[in-house]
């Protein structure tokens, strides 16, 4: 079942490098940004509950979706690149097995403990 997880997350980032090069960006945006929505981390410095809470609207994926969608509807190149590197960024964040986080520990997620 695990395998099979990560094959989802694979097909889902690939989706979303196929939607990115739809957008009018040079290439080199996408790995410059695809690591940005781990600021979302800096919660942690305030406490486990902050840094959960905001970790995980910024990794959900429906928060992706929604921000691309917007930038959709307004025909917003800015806010469709946002949304794009939010799903990209979770779908990436899934497949080396960093989901959700509960807010006892950053190491407590929805699919496992890392570095178990």
């Amino acid at each position: 079942m695990k395998n099979l997880l990560k094959i989802e997350e694979l097909a889902q980032f690939t989706l979303s490098i196929a939607i990115f090069t739809q957008l009018p960006y040079a290439w080199w945006w996408f790995p410059a940004l695809i690591l940005v929505p781990d600021l979302s981390m800096l919660g942690y410095l305030v406490s486990t509950r902050l840094g959960a809470y905001l970790y995980n609207l910024i990794h959900h994926k429906a928060t992706g979706i929604i921000v691309g969608s917007l930038g959709f509807f307004l025909q917003d190149p800015a806010w469709m690149l946002a949304g794009c590197i939010l799903f990209a960024h979770s779908s990436m964040d899934r497949l080396f097995g960093y989901g959700l986080k509960y807010t006892d520990s950053f190491k407590h997620t929805h699919l496992d403990i890392i570095g178990k």
